[in-house]
Parts: structure tokens; C-alpha cells; sequence
């Protein structure tokens, strides 16, 4: 099966979103068998804050992540990451610029002995 994403995240309004990030932390919550006050406690939140995160209500970002922190999840941090990339305007000149052949070494010229 292919691990391609068929979800078409553009045509979601902002609260299914909402609510597909609580599903995410209600289902990882559930797979390390913790309680949301377990849960809540650990990331410095309410238990009531937490419930609103799973149910995809308003939270803040600064809870979000103490969550995804306590549940060990934060490598889903790794699709934000902004990698720099050259554009290909930038690579073709510099293409250019890179050496095709050798240059010629120039000649010694031997002096003549004055003895």
C-alpha cells in the first residue's frame, strides 16, 4: 500500500483540521494507555484544555506542543522543517562557473648555468 496521503487538506475548513490534530492526540494518548488528567498533568495544562485539544476546539499553540511533548511525538515536528535550497537559476550559474578542463601549466624556463 502506498504511504501517499489521499486527504485533500486544502478543501478542509479550519475546525476539521482542528479536529483531525485532537483525533491525533486522543489516538496516541490512548495507545500509551495514559489518562487525559495523566496527559494534562505532565504537560502543565488542565485536564479540561486537553479535552478541548481532542475535541478540536481553540487550544494554544504553547499546549499543542506540551502535549505532543508529553505523548513523545514531537518528530511530527520534522514536516515543518525548512530545508534551503538553491533555485535552479543559482545552480545552472554555478554550473558555469565550475572548471570543464585543466589549464595549461605554464613552461619552466631552465636558466643557463654561468660557470
Amino acid at each position: 500500500m502506498s504511504d501517499i496521503s489521499y486527504i485533500n487538506w486544502l478543501s478542509m475548513p479550519d475546525f476539521a483540521l482542528a479536529q483531525n490534530l485532537g483525533t491525533f492526540v486522543k489516538h496516541h494518548r490512548l495507545q500509551q494507555n495514559k489518562t487525559q488528567e495523566q496527559v494534562a498533568q505532565e504537560a502543565n495544562i488542565s485536564r479540561s484544555t486537553l479535552s478541548l485539544m481532542e475535541k478540536g476546539e481553540t487550544v494554544t499553540m504553547a499546549s499543542f506542543l506540551a502535549v505532543l511533548r508529553v505523548l513523545n511525538l514531537l518528530h511530527v515536528m520534522d514536516a515543518f522543517k525548512v530545508e534551503n535550497q538553491i533555485s535552479p537559476l543559482e545552480l545552472a550559474k554555478l554550473e558555469q562557473k565550475k572548471k570543464k578542463k585543466a589549464s595549461k601549466q605554464p613552461i619552466a624556463i631552465t636558466q643557463k648555468s654561468t660557470w
